[in-house]
This record gives structure tokens, sequence and C-alpha cells, in this order.
């Protein structure tokens, strides 16, 4: 039976599109990415208080942040999907929701940085089964002209989540230390599980799909032995290459690298490997299109100050804004709450209207928010320098504060701007029955680039710049960033005109 042909065994509903029930799975999964976030998110609030307790550069720290989460969540989150692309996808992202969930309260009683860096990789791979099903699931209650509005409305959990993990792992923080907001956001996570397994359905696949002829599924199942299974073979094949020069560095001592870290890579590499194996008839379907690489590459080089930023912000409003950390999280997570919901539903709807003139509005849309978010970032990081061309002196520091938070809005709401419009334009790179997968291969390049390269870069930035620059080195880390967002429109500008041709209703 080819992925294509196979169906859940569990029963199906049909749902009504546009019912009242369809809007209250949207809402369960929303508060599900919020908790998917806010696990995720609330290292970046807790950077002071565990560079404290460990002893940490702002490289480790970013290795915490990044690595550890992004390669056991972005490699293991194909043979999740692929998995739910056969069976319930609510059972699925149950288990993934109580595995996150108990690792991050075990991120609580860690002893050293080794253990909080496994534990990390335990967060990473339950939060694996927990968004590529969510989007299959909302294109199957959600019809094609409200996809894009629906995923937006889905992204809600980001800037929820950020929101979240910042103020009330913050407060937690300041006042009961660290270890006590692990636990406590963690412990909140098993609890809302059985919600989700108990009262959200999994529907028909494709059901709220137009009808396709039946007589083009035959050709995807040919592909089963194509690029997929050619793409896998690579990606063993250097997997098992790394694996052999670390034995070799470690015993034969050849002195050219850390063999730990050559071993790490390579082990990555060949889980790749294997999960490209595992989903080889939908990796020969999206890999051979165009708009994937230039949609999966754009969205990545954007997470690059997506991620990093965002996970980077609460410090450095500690180092030069001079707040608490107390004072940081109220500050930041207003930013993110307000600009995140107002950019994400921004970028939905109006690529959604836009849309129906041409599917290249998808990508267009969030290539023009970049183009706006790089110099509002600066603006917004510089706003003592901005006020002062107004003020003499400056103005009060309450005054910089003020207008840098409003200028933050700008970026922050642009910079999520992109997650309906192109999850959504995603979804339609392959047939219903291959979405989950689909999603999961997306999410494996703008995940292990994005969130693993952004958050480590600018930890890595800093410490580079820092004999330089002392405690605004991370400030200037940041500038660095802003070329990614050029990048990332160029891509999607490319996308845009290829999408129409690659498009599967």
């Amino acid at each position: 039976m080819s992925q294509v042909e196979a169906t859940v065994n569990a029963p199906q509903d049909t749902p009504k599109q546009g019912g009242g029930y369809s809007f209250y799975v949207l809402a369960v999964l929303i508060l599900i990415y919020m908790l998917n976030f806010l696990d995720r998110q609330i290292i970046g609030i807790l950077a002071a208080p565990l560079k404290a307790e460990f002893g940490l550069s702002d490289s480790q720290f970013g290795l915490l942040g990044g690595i550890a989460f992004a390669s056991v969540y972005s490699t293991l989150a194909i043979p999740l999907a692929w998995l739910a692309d056969r069976f319930s996808r609510v059972w699925i992202m149950t288990g993934a929701l109580t595995v996150w969930s108990g690792f991050t309260a075990l991120c609580g009683v860690a002893g050293s940085f080794g253990q909080l860096f496994l534990y990390r990789m335990g967060v990473g791979v339950g939060e694996a089964g927990g968004v590529a099903p969510a989007y299959s699931l909302i294109a199957d209650y959600f019809p094609p002209h409200q996809r894009a509005r629906a995923m937006a409305g889905f992204a809600f959990g980001i800037p929820l989540g950020t929101a979240a993990g910042t103020l009330v792992g913050g407060l937690l923080a300041a006042e009961y230390g660290w270890r006590t907001a692990f636990i406590v956001v963690g412990l909140l996570g098993v609890l809302v599980a059985p919600l989700l397994r108990l009262t959200v359905r999994d529907p028909k696949r494709g059901a709220t799909d137009a009808p396709r002829p039946v007589s083009a599924e035959p050709a995807v199942a040919a592909l089963d032995k194509g690029l997929g299974r050619t793409a896998a073979l690579i990606m063993l094949g250097l997997g098992g290459g790394l694996l052999i020069l670390a034995a070799l560095i470690q015993f034969a001592g050849l002195a050219l690298a850390n063999p730990l870290v050559i071993a790490f890579a390579g082990g990555l590499c060949a889980v790749i490997g294997v999960s490209l194996m595992i989903a080889r008839v939908t990796a020969s379907v999206v890999l051979r299109k165009k708009s994937f690489w230039l949609l999966a590459l754009g969205a990545a080089s954007s997470s690059v100050c997506g991620y990093g930023v965002a996970g980077w912000l609460p410090l450095f409003f500690m180092r030069s804004f001079d707040l608490s950390l107390k004072q940081v999280s109220w500050y930041y997570s207003g930013i993110a709450l307000i600009g995140g919901l107002l950019g994400i539903w921004l970028g939905g709807a109006i690529a959604d209207k836009l849309g129906k003139r041409g599917k290249g509005a998808y990508p267009l849309t969030p290539a023009i928010a970049f183009l706006i978010s790089a110099p509002c970032f600066i603006l917004a990081m510089n706003s003592p320098w901005l006020i002062g061309l107004v003020l003499p002196g400056g103005g009060s520091h309450t005054q910089q504060l003020t207008l840098a938070f409003l200028i933050f809005l700008i970026p922050t709401g642009l910079n999520l701007a992109w997650l309906g419009p192109i999850t959504a334009a995603v979804q339609h790179l392959a047939p219903a029955p291959m979405r989950s997968t689909a999603s999961a291969l997306f999410l494996l390049i703008n995940n292990l680039l994005g969130l693993a390269v952004g958050f480590y870069y600018f930890g890595w930035m800093s410490d580079l710049l820092a004999p330089r620059f002392g405690e605004e080195s991370l400030r200037w880390a940041i500038y660095t960033g802003m070329g990614f967002y050029l990048m990332a429109s160029v891509l999607l500008i490319g996308a845009s005109r290829t999408l129409k041709r690659d498009w599967v209703d």
C-alpha cells in the first residue's frame, strides 16, 4: 500500500467546514502550541540565572537554546509525522505534549550543564510530535480559502507561548528561583494533555479539499524509490563517514577536531538519513519542487533572527537597558504578545485575500515584511539616540523604554507574519495524506537551520565581539544577524515565482 493510499485505522469524522467545532479544535491546538513555545522559549528569560548557576559563556548558553533542542526536534519530527499520516494524529500529539512537558519539569532538577543539555534534548523529542500533525489537522478542518488565516490563528500560540514563558517564567524565577519556573510550566502541560485526547476528533484526510482525480495517485506512488531514497542514502553515508572520522580522531590520535562534536554531527546526519528513508515517498514529491526549497530556506533564514533574537532579547534588555529580571518579564512579554498577535493575523489575512489573485502572494507577503523588520529592530535598539533627535539629552529612561517598546512591536509582528502564509503554502505542495510528513520535512530545514543556528549564532558572535564591545557585545551580535532577513526576502520572492507551478489543490 502506498503512502497516498494509506488511511488511519481509527474511525474518522468529516468536519463541517467553518462549523463551531472546527474553531473549538483550532482553539485547543492554539493552547497546545502555546505550551509548546512556553516550554521552548522559557529558557530565554532564564538566561541570567542559568549562566550564573553553571558559569556559562554566551556560546554555551546558545547551545542549550539551539542545538540541544533543535537537533532532536527537527529530525524526529519526520518519523513522528510519518506515523501521524497513518495513525491517529490526536494520540501522537497527546503523547508528545506529555513527553515534552515532563522533560521541561526535569530541567528544574538539573545539577549540571550536561544534565540540562540532555533534558533540553528531551524537550525536543516531545515537541517533535507536536506541530506537523497539528498543521495536518487544521488543513482537514478548514477549506483552502481559509487555511492561511487558520494557520495564522494556530500560530497565535507562538506569541502567546513566548509571552507566557517570559512573564510566568521570569516572575517565578525572580520570586522562587529558576528551578521552580521549569517545574511549574512543565507540570502544566502534563495536566492539559487529557483535554486534547478526550475532546478533539481525528477527521478524514482531505475532507475539505477539492476532489482530485484518482488517476493521479499511482504517479505519486511510483516515486517511492526516487529522490527521497537518494537523499536518505546521501545523509546516511555522510553520517557514517563522520562517525568513522570521530573514532579515528579519538583512538588514532588525529588532531583534527573535537571527536565529540564530530560524532554528534555524524549521529545527527544518520538520524536525518533514517528519517528521510522512512519518509522517502513524501520526500520524493516535495524535494523535487523548487518552491519547497525556496520556502523552507527562506523561512529558515528568517528564523535565524526570529528564534535567535527572541531568545536573546531578554538578556539584551538586562545588559543594555538596565532592566531587572522581573522588569524584563513584563516588558518583553508585552512586546511578544501584542506585536506577535497583530503580525501573525495580518500576515494570514492579507495572504488569504491576495492569494485569490495569485498563489505568489503567500510567500511575497512575508518577503516584504522581512525587508521592513531589519531597520525597525535597529531603530528600536537605539531608542536613546532616536529620541535624542527630538528631546535634548535623549529623554528620560522611561521615555526611551516607551519608544523602544512601541518600535519593537513592528518588527516583532512582521517577523512572525510568514507563519500563516508559508505553512499554508507548504500544505499545498503534497497531497492530503502526505501533509504531516511534508510539514515535518519543511520544519526539519526551518528549525535545524533557524533554531539551532540562530540561537547559537548570536551567543557565539557575542562572545567573539566581547573583547571590543564588552557588555554591549550582544547588541552588535544582533546587528550582524539582520542580514538574514534580506536573504529570507530574496528566497521568498523567488518562491512567489514558482509556487503556482508546484501547487497541489
